[in-house]
């Protein structure tokens, strides 16, 4: 891709990111979401592949219909109350598509079909700002809404998801697959306690992307892509694999690792709030996501490739490893300990 292009859509990625984070009025916040999808769709398509055409259609189709949709609910809720703050949206009917529109926005269950075949055709270094970056900007729409959203539809979409996530998980062999579920169970998560504590939603969130990053780099750095090809990961680079496999488990919600908190915190708060049935469902379900997460580890640290007498073992990789992978490898790892301060500054 051409260096002034990839310039041009990362700037507008983050101008894009930053106007809907930042604003207080629907239609800006409207317009930095279509900064957002025009900028990343060159970023989705610039290996000319076939399935990045593809995925770059899905994902241009699918964010089309949700902007769509939370700028009709914007002019419902500004025709019958005469305001146009994300914080005032009280019109029922407004209430319903803006939850669907960020919904679809997202990748909640029961509109998640585009996240997985979106990923799967995209790079890497894209996956990683799908999964993460550019999932900001609604999560930020849901919190600043937060107040006026349907509770029982948010909780039934919220255990749908994590379960759908937990059970499309165990069966897929590509990496990216298996981290695009895994998105959509975190997502079950972060969306369970939105109506009761919104910011334990950003802090969910917050650690997610810490973690699903450090995961990315890592499959970056040692081009890996399917399961079958994780497990030639430690003859590459021993010590990398092995925060991999601490990652995975942090990822997992594995104490004493840092995705222990937001779990935690999540239960803690909806046993509070008297729903200890959803909490007990939502921590059982996660118990799908452990077992994929716990596979993708088995893969990349236990089981070896067949060892041939005229094959040469590789002991490291091409690429140097990113300063950022050793930055959020060690957040994912060891902020359990912190989690005071955390809870303090939120």
């Amino acid at each position: 891709m051409n260096p002034q292009a990839k310039l041009i859509s990362t700037t507008s990625l983050l101008l894009g990111t930053s106007i809907t984070i930042s604003s207080n009025h629907w239609m800006t916040a409207w317009i930095g979401l279509e900064i957002n999808t025009l900028a990343i769709l060159p970023l989705i398509s610039k290996t000319h592949h076939p399935r990045a055409i593809e995925a770059s259609t899905k994902y241009f189709l699918t964010q089309a219909t949700a902007s769509t949709l939370l700028l009709f609910a914007s002019m419902i809720n500004a025709w019958f109350s005469g305001q146009w703050d994300i914080t005032q949206l009280t019109h029922p009917m407004s209430c319903m598509l803006s939850t669907v529109a960020i919904s679809i926005k997202l990748g909640l269950v029961p509109f998640h079909f585009w996240f997985p075949e979106v990923l799967q055709g995209s790079t890497m270094t894209t996956c990683l700002l799908l999964a993460t970056i550019m999932k900001f900007p609604p999560i930020t729409l849901f919190y600043l809404t937060s107040s006026s959203l349907n509770s029982t539809l948010l909780t039934s979409m919220a255990i749908a998801s994590a379960a759908l996530g937990g059970w499309m998980g165990l069966n897929q062999t590509q990496t990216r697959k298996v981290l695009a579920f895994s998105s959509i169970a975190h997502l079950g998560w972060m969306t369970i306690i939105l109506n009761y504590d919104p910011n334990l939603t950003l802090i969910t969130f917050y650690l997610y992307t810490m973690t699903t990053s450090a995961i990315f780099l890592i499959l970056n750095t040692t081009n890996t892509l399917k399961l079958p090809t994780v497990m030639t990961t430690w003859t590459k680079i021993p010590p990398l694999t092995t925060i991999f496999m601490l990652t995975l488990l942090s990822l997992a919600g594995l104490p004493p690792l840092t995705g222990f908190l937001p779990k935690w915190l999540i239960i803690q708060e909806l046993t509070k709030q008297e729903l200890t049935a959803t909490a007990t469902a939502i921590s059982l379900l996660s118990l799908l996501g452990l077992f994929f997460y716990l596979r993708l580890a088995y893969c990349a640290t236990i089981t070896l490739p067949p060892n041939f007498t005229n094959y040469m073992k590789q002991w490291q990789t091409n690429k140097p490893t990113n300063p950022l992978t050793t930055i959020f490898t060690s957040l994912s790892i060891m902020l359990l300990p912190l989690s005071p301060m955390v809870l303090t500054i939120s």
